[in-house]
């Protein structure tokens, strides 16, 4: 029967988003966004254009019509290159028919994984500090996100023994992401087979972003997919935002069981239809020629690395030398000052955009993340000015 009540526009707002905080990011870019001249080492895209002959076929096959929808499953032809690649960059072997979905990003890719997954109640382990999603993207999917803290103090890796503390009798679902965003942390072989094995035994589902995969620096990425008694119960994520600084395309793809892929696709067709055809295009150019690029983008991330670590240590900021992505997560905790604040201090006295380490878990307290993909001109003078700030901040 009707009221005279009326309901505020948030009262039709669903109680799991009511409370969901904005990203972290965003939210610190949202203020940058308002200011002029800053140097930013903030946002995680990167400063390179992507290959010229990348963006040549795309101009060539929009003009050639590929402007129509794809199957949802994605273009056959870009599953068959993908296939081919992830067995011989990742030894993990996956038929391009029934086992590979073309998403929206890796984004969307983590979102279907989650969703066609998780019951209500069902947890999910996930390490922090982690890329801001993770957290939101698994309330989303109504799962329960239970937090596994890494620390500096080892090199921020995760082990079984960190897991097999938090697990329950109620977690379905392993979530990783190596090399990680923010702290640049890789995992060694032999705590990936220990952390398979644990989920073997306890019967879970991994969740795997490898997204920063070919930017690794020191020794050889390994996917866990690729681990004996480990591709049935996995799904593997990755894209080409990252490697082949392909942001703007929008484009990642999973690779599963098919009974995964096929649930991951009823959620993808009803929500997203299919990832853009020029896109797909694209990528099919980009995983079918040399990866040249790919070898110089790395190098000269390597580069700025190496000169961001050892400024961190000239200014008494320590900071684990990160082994992948192109991300430094340098302490500034011994500062006196919280992370939030040293960010909006520097922005505001130096004009140089960090994102706090709160932005990726409550463990990031007591950090920044550094993002090294722009020039090192730029780097030099932030880290200059960020030396000046940390004295400053040193004599109170």
């Amino acid at each position: 029967m009707p009221t005279n009540d009326s309901k505020s526009p948030r009262d039709f707002i669903a109680g799991h988003i009511v409370d969901m905080p904005r990203s972290g990011i965003r939210d610190f870019f949202d203020i940058v966004s308002t200011m002029k001249d800053i140097i930013s080492l903030g946002i995680g895209e990167p400063d390179f254009d992507t290959p010229w002959h990348v963006r040549e076929y795309t101009v060539f096959a929009l003009e050639r019509g590929a402007t129509h929808y794809t199957s949802n499953m994605g273009l056959l032809e870009l599953r068959r290159a993908i296939s081919k690649y992830v067995e011989k960059a990742f030894r993990a072997s996956y038929k391009p028919e029934t086992e590979i979905l073309i998403t929206v990003g890796v984004s969307e890719a983590l979102d279907l994984a989650l969703r066609a997954t998780l019951n209500p109640g069902d947890e999910v382990l996930y390490h922090e500090p982690c890329y801001v999603s993770y957290r939101s993207d698994v309330i989303l999917a109504h799962g329960t996100p239970v937090t596994v803290e890494t620390k500096r103090d080892n090199q921020f890796r995760l082990t079984r023994a960190m897991l097999e503390a938090k697990a329950t009798p109620r977690t379905k679902v392993l979530l990783l992401n190596f090399p990680n965003n923010p702290t640049g942390a890789i995992l060694r072989k032999e705590d990936l087979v220990e952390i398979a094995a644990f989920a073997r035994e306890r019967n879970l589902l991994v969740i795997t972003d490898e997204i920063y995969a070919e930017l690794t620096y020191d020794g050889e990425h390994t996917s866990i997919a690729s681990l004996p008694g480990m591709k049935e119960r996995t799904i593997f994520l990755h894209g080409f935002s990252k490697a082949w600084a392909m942001t703007g395309f929008r484009l990642g793809y999973a690779c599963a069981p098919p009974e995964l892929t096929e649930a991951m696709m009823k959620v993808h067709q009803y929500t997203m239809l299919c990832a853009p055809t020029m896109s797909q295009k694209a990528a099919i150019e980009a995983l079918t020629k040399p990866q040249t690029a790919v070898v110089e983008m790395t190098a000269e991330y390597r580069r700025r690395r190496n000169y961001l670590v050892k400024s961190f240590e000239e200014m008494g900021l320590p900071c684990t030398t990160p082994a992948g992505a192109f991300y430094a997560f340098p302490y500034i905790g011994h500062l006196g000052i919280a992370s939030k604040d040293f960010a909006l201090k520097f922005l505001d006295r130096e004009k140089v955009a960090v994102v706090p380490g709160t932005a990726f878990g409550a463990c990031g307290e007591g950090f920044v993340r550094c993002a090294y993909a722009t020039s090192m001109e730029n780097i030099q003078e932030a880290m200059r000015r960020m030396a000046r700030f940390v004295q400053s901040l040193k004599k109170g």
